[in-house]
C-alpha cells in the first residue's frame, strides 16, 4: 500500500506575484485578444468575451447562465466559489472554469449558428500547417530508422512544448531542454512483460504535439508492442490547443494530403488501426472537469483500469494527476498518484508550479541556477508509478 502523504494546500489563482495570477492577468488578456481577432464574432459575443475577461481579473465569479447539459455539474463543482473573487479559487478550478465560460461567451454549446464552432480552431489550423508540423512530416521519411525509446517517446515528450497557450507568454530565451526525471524504462518493461497489452494515452495538445503521439501509437501497434491503444481526447475545446476528435481527424487528413508517401502510408495504417478497433478514440466529460483525477467518476476509473499502462501527456494532465497543490518537490511521485486505477507514465514539460519526484539536490540546483524553471517549459520529466490496482 502506497502511504498517503499529508495533503498540502491547493495553488490559488490570485496569490500576488504567483505564476497563477500572471496567467489570469497577462496570458488571458492576450488570449482573448487573439480569439476576438481570429473569428468574426457578433457584438454580443465580443461583449461577452470582454466581460468574462474583466470579471476573471477583478470581479466575482458567477455560474454558467446557459441551460446546457453540464450546467448542473458546474453548479455542484463550484458551489463554494461563486460570488467570490476568482483569485480565491484554486488555480486548477478557476482556469478550467475560465475556458468553460469562454465557450459560453462564444455560443459553443448553444443552439444556433455558432454551435460547435471551436474558438481555437484558427490557431490549431495555423500550427497544423506551420513549420513545426512541416518539420515533423519531413522527418517521417526516416521513420523506419527511428528508435521508439530514444526518438519517438522523446518526440512525444518535447512535442508538449507545442502549446499555444504557453506560447502566448514564452520568450526566445526558453530554449534549453533538460530531462529531470526519466522513468521511461518502466513504460517499456510494463508493455514487454504483458501478453497483448493495452496502452491508454490521454492526449494533451493538437497539431504539433498530436502528430508525434500518433506516430508513436502507430509504431506500438504495427510492431505489436501494444495490442490495443485507446486515445483519450477532450469532448470539447479546452485550454486553447487541447486535442478533440476533430483535431485527430484534421491531422489524419493532413497526412493523407501530404506529398510524402511515408505520411500517406502512416495515415492509411492509422485508419486501419481505427477500423479494426486496435486504435480506439475515446472521450469522457470528466476530461473537461476542474477536478483532479483522484475525483474521477467510477465509470471512467473502470475504463482506465483496463489498460496495462496509461500515458498522460502534458502539464494539465500532470496537475490533475498529482493534485495542483503546494507539494514539496521531493515528494515521491507514487505518493501523489495512488488513486489512479492503472500503472501510469506522465510525459510533461514544466509550465506550471507543481512538481514532485525530484531529489533535494536537483531542487536546490534548479532554484539557484534557474529560478523560473518550474514554469518556463525548458525542463521536462517522464515519471512512472504503479497505480492503485497494483
Amino acid at each position: 500500500m502506497v502511504p498517503t502523504p499529508p495533503i498540502p494546500q491547493p495553488i490559488l489563482a490570485g496569490t500576488p506575484g504567483s505564476f497563477a495570477r500572471a496567467v489570469f492577468h497577462e496570458r488571458h488578456p492576450k488570449l482573448i485578444a487573439r480569439v476576438l481577432d481570429a473569428l468574426p464574432y457578433t457584438p454580443v459575443q465580443r461583449a461577452a468575451l470582454e466581460a468574462l475577461l474583466a470579471e476573471s481579473i477583478g470581479g466575482e465569479m458567477r455560474p454558467l447562465s446557459e441551460n446546457t447539459a453540464d450546467r448542473g455539474r458546474w453548479l455542484d463543482w463550484g458551489a463554494e466559489h461563486y460570488g467570490k473573487p476568482w483569485g480565491e479559487a484554486p488555480f486548477l478550478w478557476a482556469e478550467s472554469f475560465f475556458y468553460r465560460r469562454l465557450l459560453e461567451a462564444t455560443g459553443y454549446h448553444r443552439p444556433g449558428p455558432w454551435r460547435g464552432i471551436d474558438p481555437f480552431a484558427p490557431f490549431k489550423t495555423a500550427e497544423l500547417h506551420g513549420t513545426t508540423v512541416t518539420g515533423q512530416l519531413d522527418a517521417l521519411d526516416r521513420l523506419d530508422t527511428l528508435d521508439p525509446r530514444t526518438q519517438l517517446l522523446p518526440a512525444c515528450l518535447w512535442g508538449n512544448r507545442a502549446d499555444l497557450g504557453f506560447q502566448l507568454t514564452a520568450t526566445a530565451s526558453e530554449s534549453s531542454e533538460a530531462l529531470l526525471i526519466d522513468d521511461s524504462a518502466q513504460l517499456w518493461s510494463t508493455l514487454e512483460g504483458a501478453a497483448a497489452p493495452r496502452l491508454d494515452l490521454i492526449a494533451d495538445n493538437a497539431a504539433g504535439e498530436l502528430l508525434p503521439d500518433l506516430i508513436l501509437i502507430d509504431h506500438l501497434l504495427t510492431t505489436g508492442i501494444a495490442a490495443e491503444v485507446r486515445l483519450w481526447v477532450k469532448p470539447a475545446p479546452y485550454f486553447v490547443s487541447d486535442a478533440t476528435t476533430a483535431d485527430v481527424l484534421a491531422t489524419l487528413a493532413l497526412l493523407r494530403t501530404s506529398p510524402s508517401r511515408t505520411a500517406d502510408n502512416l495515415a492509411a495504417r492509422l485508419a486501419d488501426h481505427i477500423g479494426t478497433a486496435r486504435l480506439i478514440i475515446d472521450t469522457h466529460e470528466f476530461f473537461c472537469a476542474p477536478l483532479p483525477f483522484a475525483d474521477m467518476p467510477d465509470d471512467l476509473a473502470r475504463q482506465l483500469a483496463g489498460a496495462q499502462v496509461t500515458v498522460l501527456k502534458g502539464d494539465l494532465n500532470y496537475r490533475r494527476l498529482v493534485g495542483d497543490r503546494h507539494w514539496p518537490a521531493t515528494t515521491p511521485f507514487a505518493e501523489t498518484t495512488g488513486a489512479f486505477p492503472a500503472a501510469v507514465v506522465a510525459l510533461r514539460t514544466l509550465k506550471s508550479d507543481v512538481v514532485v519526484g525530484l531529489t533535494a539536490e536537483q531542487e536546490h540546483t534548479l532554484d539557484t541556477d534557474d529560478p523560473g524553471w518550474r514554469t518556463s517549459g525548458t525542463h521536462a520529466l517522464i515519471s512512472a508509478a504503479p497505480g492503485a490496482r497494483e
